[in-house]
C-alpha cells in the first residue's frame, strides 16, 4: 500500500470514528467510557494522518 492509500485509509477511519461519537452523543444513556475511548482512537487517527501527511 502506498502513502496516499494509506492516508486515505486512516481519513475513512477518522470520518467513521466521528460519526461513531455523534451518534453516541444524542443518547443520554450512553457509556462515556466508549465515547471516550472512540475519541483517543479518532485523535490518535488524525495524529498519524499528520504524521504521514508530512513525510
Amino acid at each position: 500500500m502506498n502513502l496516499n492509500s494509506r492516508i486515505i485509509e486512516l481519513q475513512r477511519k477518522h470520518i467513521s470514528l466521528a460519526e461513531a461519537v455523534k451518534v453516541a452523543q444524542k443518547f443520554p444513556a450512553s457509556d462515556h467510557f466508549r465515547i471516550a475511548e472512540l475519541k483517543k482512537k479518532k485523535l490518535l487517527l488524525k495524529e498519524e494522518i499528520s504524521r504521514l501527511s508530512q513525510i
